[in-house]
């Protein structure tokens, strides 16, 4: 179980981000975050593997303190955390195959992982990925060469290699288009549903929300002010709605008017 307590973060030009936000998260849930832009999803999300550091609060996970751990203990709770960035985050000129044997950077050491020298076992770990994400064929090109959805599952595949039990999707589809949307959604929702890995995912809407995630959290100005089940939120009022995104938005086929979250 993952268990957010009274987490708190406020950056060094005063913005406070995120204020007091408590939270868990069970095994296998796939947890999914809202909110308008500079709401705090981001900020949530790299404060649970300390991409970003907490200003206050507590991130445990099986009972362990994310936020207290030094750097050798850090090392070994991120290899468990795989993270997934919604520009892709590849080193563009670098081949696929070697964007997705990055993933294995927190378990080798770094002088032969700098030279592109893994393991036999690496190697054919790199090779289920790309198959479990349908783009063996792409494994030679360089990764700019690739569609924005086919850059997506190189950083899925990537993040596969450390063999998570968590990964953090930070709008993973917010530069797509609704059909690859869904199509990389349903990517994690397979991974979620067969490999039990737990994933907390932020997005736009709610047609994506209500189709994929299991439970939900609402996020608006570092605080959160909604939390629901999949039935709760597909049943969610225009009050609830207007708590999330302001009096000022609208629902339209799922998304939003007059506002757009980020």
């Amino acid at each position: 179980m993952l268990e957010v307590k009274n987490l708190t973060k406020v950056y060094d030009d005063g913005t406070v981000a995120l204020r007091d936000v408590s939270f868990s998260v069970d095994d296998g849930e796939f947890l999914g975050i809202i909110g308008l832009s500079g709401s705090g999803k981001s900020t949530l999300l790299r404060c649970i593997n300390r991409l970003i550091e907490p200003t206050a609060g507590q991130i445990l996970w099986d009972e362990k303190d994310i936020t207290t751990a030094d750097a050798a203990e850090l090392r070994q709770i991120r290899r468990k955390i795989g993270m997934i960035f919604q520009h892709f985050n590849l080193v563009r000129r670098s081949t696929v195959i070697n964007n997705v044997m990055a993933g294995r950077l927190g378990y080798t050491n770094t002088w032969p992982s700098l030279l592109h020298r893994f393991s036999k076992e690496d190697q054919q770990m790199a090779k289920k990925a790309l198959e479990k994400m349908g783009i063996t064929d792409q494994a030679h090109k360089r990764a700019d060469e690739l569609s924005g959805g086919q850059q997506q599952r190189v950083g899925i595949a990537r993040a596969l290699m450390q063999q998570p039990r968590i990964i953090l999707a930070d709008e993973p589809v917010a530069s797509l288009d609704p059909v690859l949307a869904h199509s990389i959604l349903g990517d994690l929702e397979k991974l979620n549903r067969e490999d039990n890995i737990t994933v907390l995912c932020s997005l736009h809407y709610l047609d994506l929300v209500q189709r994929y995630s299991t439970r939900v959290i609402g996020l608006r100005a570092g605080r959160i002010v909604y939390n629901g089940s999949k039935e709760e939120i597909q049943k969610m009022t225009d009050a609830q709605f207007k708590e999330i995104y302001g009096e000022e938005a609208q629902r339209v086929g799922g998304g939003l008017k007059g506002a757009i979250g980020g």
